[in-house]
C-alpha cells in the first residue's frame, strides 16, 4: 500500500481518521477498501488519510460498515457547485 504522494498532488478532496482507541479490529474497512485500509497483526491497522477521490465511496461504505464507528470520512464540497441551496 503506497502512503506517499507525489510532490505537488493536489490536496485530496477525502480525509479520514480512524480512532485507533475504539477500533477493534473487526477488519470490515480492509475487506471494503484495501487500498485505503490493512490489518497488520492481530490488531494494527494502517490507513491513508487522504485517500484518491476514486477510493471516496469505498471510504464511505467501509465506514458504515465499521461496528464501533471508528472511521471519520470528511469531504470537501465538489468542484463543480455549491451544496447551500444557492444557485
Amino acid at each position: 500500500m503506497d502512503r506517499t504522494k507525489a510532490s505537488g498532488a493536489p490536496a485530496s478532496p477525502v480525509r479520514l481518521v480512524v480512532d485507533l482507541n475504539r477500533c477493534q479490529a473487526y477488519a470490515q474497512c480492509c475487506f471494503l477498501a484495501s487500498s485505503v485500509f490493512e490489518l497488520h497483526g492481530d490488531e494494527a491497522l494502517w490507513y491513508v488519510p487522504e485517500p484518491d477521490e476514486a477510493q471516496r465511496e469505498h471510504v464511505l461504505r467501509a465506514a458504515a460498515a465499521c461496528p464501533v464507528q471508528a472511521i471519520v470520512v470528511e469531504c470537501s464540497e465538489p468542484a463543480y457547485g455549491k451544496r447551500d441551496g444557492s444557485p
